[in-house]
Parts: structure tokens; sequence; C-alpha cells
């Protein structure tokens, strides 16, 4: 319910449904010590004299105006009387009545309307004194768009404004990238934006590892792309049987008319199918449209998982860590979590719990008036859809393990990051690259990984720049094919990995096995970091359009003026750049971040420039090794004397016969 229901709830009283009730001034004065719980009974007596006996919304105010608490009840009268009779009240309550100095009501024609109110109250003026649902950011959308002649399947946030269809909600954006990524291989539309598309001259990677089926550059004729549209949107719809009927019957035929190579394509789009299916975890088969929600309480915290079950289809789920007092009960913060968290969401047709919400019928008849059509609030005692909320109920005790077990500090830190780059959640993975060289010799690029454990040493991999194209010193060359290297290697790991091939040479980029998806198993980052401004955003922005890696945070961070700390500009694609305080706790994190990469790549380089300046030139020539060596430099006295040698002096050294001196005379005087 949005400002506007406020005011349609307002407009339905037959008074003025907004009340301020100001405070006598001796009520407002500055009170003395040890009498904060008598001014504040004061203040909700003096309150309770014109307080309605109607159906509505109040609430607490301290002495500079900050809402301390929103509460709606049935008789706003009787309700906001167990305040100012403070005997039994937990400490929490207590402190709230202390500090209350006025009190504000907004009178609704139903307890429901007053529900719908509360919730979105809370959400919009979120009072300290209330149980809060944090994270609570928007939830992604697939869309394929039917603005252009050959359809875009994509990732959506934020207002539909494009012309298309919008599948969703999903829990968030791993989810959708995770579906996004089945629908490639099933349905290979184009994932690549409309310029992307129109600056194509030959067919991406996508195209390599048949994730698109190529309309760009004209693979594909209209005609058979549509088809692939409307198998997707069939399979978004619900409709996956139908889907993988259809592809098993032109495979058959495709194999009865010899048409193997055909017959193949299909053949692994069903497999693409049946993996997207395995992936489930449960059977939903019976379960069209639902949410599954589940509540863990310990240690004075709790999590509350959702898990969203669309079409027939485990859309994701995410955990929520509502901030609440020790002191509540676990209906009383599920009550208060649903009531925000479909205020600005459709609720489904059904919901699955684990616990009684408080008011569970009146919550069920406001999430109807909502949606506009029955609403039910199911906690199932046996059956499937028991099995779906146990495994919510298992995901919410150990996603409060984790939290629980987590430096506070570190996670303050990772949410705080979360924050400033919008991410779904706080990181698991952030990677962070850097390029070393001196003149463009011995050039290599770096990555470092951090995580809610700290830095996260051996997943970092080093990389010899080994494009002899890139003009030496060409920083951004060198991004650029760091960045190449490393999720071209991810996306064929993954797709090994989801095809169930053992695929272990992909070397440093390598991480997915034993069919697990890349993605699921944590090798996908989701914060890129890049060492440096505007023109290595550009470069990796390149590569992620050439390659369509999609659903990745990336950012760079730029050194300030004279290369000094504190004064560092983060750069965002299609963003202002931002400048954060030089004492934020996030600089200092994000710049430890960057020296760990920096200190990698410079000790990478420095190692590798040893080892070259180790290096003779008579290792370069076939046929000497450490014993010709030897001798040779014995003789000698350095390889430089070798080098100036005549063929006669080669020959007299012990141990080099006359073939393997020549050898040697040809190698430094090619042109004689």
């Amino acid at each position: 319910m949005g400002k506007g229901a406020e005011n349609s709830a307002m407009a339905k009283a037959d008074k003025p449904s907004e009340q301020s009730l100001d405070l006598p001034a001796d009520a407002r004065a500055e009170e003395r010590p040890g009498d904060g719980i008598e001014t504040g009974r004061e203040a909700i007596g003096a309150a309770l004299v014109t307080m309605p006996g109607a159906p509505g919304v109040y609430r607490m105010l301290a002495e500079n105006g900050e809402v301390l608490y929103v509460g709606k009840a049935k008789n706003l009268k009787n309700r906001v009387r167990n305040y100012a009779q403070p005997a039994g009240l937990n400490t929490r309550t207590l402190r709230m009545i202390a500090e209350t100095r006025a009190m504000e009501v907004v009178t609704t024609h139903t307890e429901v309307e007053a529900l719908l109110l509360e919730s979105n109250l809370i959400k919009r003026l979120r009072p300290r004194y209330n149980i809060l649902l944090r994270d609570d950011k928007s939830f992604p959308f697939i869309m394929i768009t039917a603005d252009h002649e050959w359809p875009q399947l994509a990732k959506h946030r934020g207002a539909r404004n494009r012309k298309g269809e919008y599948f969703g909600p999903f829990a968030s954006a791993s989810s959708v990238n995770r579906t996004l990524n089945t629908l490639q291989k099933a349905f290979p539309l184009r994932s690549c934006s409309d310029s992307i598309f129109a600056a194509r001259t030959r067919p991406c990677l996508q195209y390599q590892i048949r994730r698109c089926a190529g309309p760009c550059v004209g693979r594909i004729d209209p005609e058979a792309y549509g088809q692939l549209v409307a198998e997707a949107r069939d399979f978004l719809s619900g409709r996956s049987r139908e889907v993988q009927t259809g592809l098993s019957r032109r495979m058959e035929a495709a194999s009865a008319n010899l048409e193997f190579e055909t017959a193949a394509i299909y053949r692994d789009r069903l497999r693409a199918l049946a993996h997207v299916q395995a992936h489930q975890g449960i059977n939903v088969a019976s379960v069209a449209e639902a949410d599954v929600i589940a509540i863990h309480m310990e240690g004075g915290q709790s999590c509350i998982q959702v898990f969203f079950f669309r079409a027939g289809q485990n859309w994701g789920n995410r955990a929520y860590f509502p901030s609440h007092g020790k002191e509540r009960a676990p209906g009383e913060v599920l009550a208060a979590f649903m009531g925000q968290f479909y205020d600005d969401k459709p609720p489904p047709r059904e919901i699955l719990l684990n616990e009684w919400p408080e008011s569970h019928e009146l919550i069920a008849e406001a999430l109807g008036v909502k949606a506009g059509r029955k609403v039910r609030l199911h906690r199932p005692e046996r059956g499937q859809r028991r099995e779906l909320v146990g495994h919510a109920q298992t995901n919410a005790r150990e996603a409060l393990a984790r939290r629980l077990a987590e430096s506070a500090s570190q996670r303050r830190l990772l949410e705080a990051v979360a924050d400033l780059f919008a991410l779904d959640g706080p990181p698991r993975r952030i990677e962070v690259y850097d390029n070393s060289h001196i003149s463009g010799t011995d050039a290599v690029g770096a990555m470092i990984v951090a995580g809610p454990e700290g830095m996260q040493k051996n997943a970092y991999r080093k990389f010899n720049i080994k494009n002899e194209n890139i003009t030496p010193g060409d920083d951004f060359g060198m991004m650029r094919e760091v960045l190449e290297r490393r999720f071209s290697r991810l996306l064929k790991a993954q797709a090994a990995a989801e095809s169930g091939e053992d695929d272990s040479t992909f070397g440093e980029a390598s991480g997915a096995g034993g069919g697990e998806d890349a993605r699921v198993a944590g090798e996908w980052p989701d914060l890129v970091l890049i060492d440096g401004g505007l023109g290595q955003l550009s470069a990796v922005r390149e590569v992620f359009a050439d390659l369509g890696v999609t659903g990745v945070a990336l950012a760079a961070i730029a050194k300030g003026p004279d290369r000094n700390a504190g004064l560092e500009r983060i750069f965002l694609p299609d963003k202002p750049e931002i400048a954060l305080e030089p004492r934020s706790p996030v600089l200092y994190f994000l710049q430890r971040l960057r020296d760990e990469a920096h200190r990698f790549a410079i000790g990478t380089h420095r190692a590798r420039r040893a080892k070259r300046m180790d290096r003779s030139t008579l290792d370069s020539i076939s046929g000497v090794g450490p014993g010709r060596k030897r001798a040779l430099l014995n003789h000698f006295g350095s390889a430089r004397a070798v080098e100036t040698a005549g063929l006669t002096d080669l020959e007299s050294v012990t141990g080099i016969s006359k073939g393997v001196a020549r050898r040697i005379y040809d190698f430094f005087h090619p042109e004689g």
C-alpha cells in the first residue's frame, strides 16, 4: 500500500482522520533525572483525552519529532491505554514510553485498512522500536522485449517502462541468472543490448557455446527465432511439460529423417530443461504459485527464509534478518515481516508457513484486499507442502548460524559495500584486478578474492600477458585480456560442469566440477573491482558485452590527485562517480582490497622479471643443456663472451662437438 492508500484511508473516515495530539508545555519540558517513565505516561494520558475509539494507526513521537513506534489497533483508545499503565511491560517498551512526548493517530474504517497502513508507515518511517525488515530491495524479473524485430531475453529490475513481457519476481539476481543461463541453452535467444546487437559483425562467444542463435549475423531466420521466443514464453509461464514434449517429438522426427545434427541440437535443449528441473531440489509439481516462509530464532536474532514458486518452478530464495528486540516472539516477528514484505509486492495465491503469525486471519484478509483475490495462509502438517516448509526452515536455521558465526565487523563492511554498489545482499565473493609491468616488459595481471571470511588467498590468480599485439604499456589492453581470459574460461567451465563433463583444462579460471553450476559453487563473483579509472572500466565493459556476461556488478576505483589515499574516486557503469568521505570505513575496506591486488600484482611481476634475469640466452639454444652451459661459462666466463666467440673457440670447449659449436655460433650469428 503506497502513500495514496494512506490518503484514501483518511478520506474514508467520518471525521478528519489524522489528529496531532500535542502535549501540554509542562509535559514537553525537559525531564528531570529518573522521571522519564512518568513524563511519557503523562504524554500518553494527554493524548488519550481526545483519542478516538475507532480502528486506526498510532504513532509515538520523541521530543525532536522522531517517530519512535507505529502500531495499529481495532480500538485505538483501548490499545493506547495500555501504555499509560506500564506495569508488566518489558524493558524495551518502557524505554519507548520514557522517550514519548507526543502522539499522532490516523483512523480507518476497518482493522484491515489499519494493518495495511501500519505496514506502509513502518516501511516508510522505519521507527526504531518497531520490528524492521532490512535489506528489502526490489526483486528482479526476466523480460522478453517486444520493441525490437529480434526480441531480447534479459534481466530487469525497477519500473516496467519498456514494452515487453515480464516474468517474476525472482528472489535474487543469482536466481535470475541461473534461469537465464538455462533458458539460453534451451532457447538460445539473444541477451545482448540493442546497441551491441546492431554493431555485431561476427558471432560472439555466446554463439560459439550455443547460448545464442546468432540473429545479429543472420544465422537464424525470423520464423525460427519467433518459435524460440514462443517456447521460452511457454516455459516461463509454467507450460514446461508441453515444451519438453514438443522438443522430444521434433528430436525423434529429425532422427527418423537421418538429420542427426538437428536431432542432437534438440537433445541438448531437452537436457537443459531437464537440468533446471533437477535443480528444483524438491518436486513442486503440485505447487503452482506460492511463497514458502519459514522463521528460525536463536540468540535473540531471527532469520526468515522466503522461497518463491511460480509457474510450478522454484524461482529462488532469499534470507532476511529483521531488526527486533530479544523479547519478540516468532509469531510477532513473522506478522511484522509479512506486513512490510508484501507492502510493495503482489502476494501469491498461497503462502506456506512454519509458524502462525499473530492475527494471521487478519493478515490473510489484508493481503486478499491488496491482491484483489483470495490469499490463503497455510501451515501444513504433512505431505509435500510440509516438506517445502521444512526445507525453508532448515535454510533459515543454517543462514542464521552462518550470520552468527561471521565477524560482525566484516559483515557490516560487506553490507555497506552492498548498499554502495546496489547489490542484492552482502557479496560472498569480490574479485579485484590489477596489472603490473615496467615499460610493457614482464607484464602480468593479478586477481585477488575477498569475502565474508576475509582474503581468500587460495583463490588468487595470476595472468601472464600473452597477446603480442598489445602495445607495451597499454593498461587498457592488458586489463581487457585478463578479464576476457578469466570470464571466457568461467563460461566454458560452467558449460562443461552443467553438461557433466570433466573440464580440468581451464586452469586458473576453472572452479566448478561434479556437474554443479559454477555460479552456485561460488566461483562467479558478485562484484568485480578494477584498479583504475573510466578507461579500465570501459575496457572491462566491452569484454562483458562481447562475452555476454551479466549479473556481475562492476566498478573501478581510481587513486586521488597525486595518488593521495582518501581522495579516491569510484566509477560505476552509466552512473556518476562516487567520492566517499576520507574516513569512511567502506573506503578503507576498498583501499585494502585495491592495495592487496596491487601488492600481489607487483610481487608476481617481480618474480617473473627475476626469473627472466636468471635465465641465460644459452637456455634458448637447442641441444645446450645444463652440462654444456656450465662448460661454456667455465671456459668463457660469461654468456656475453660466448656470444662473441668464434666458431674455432667454441669447438675447443670440452664437451662441445663441432655440430653443437656450429649450432651455437649460428644462433648468435644468424646472418652468417
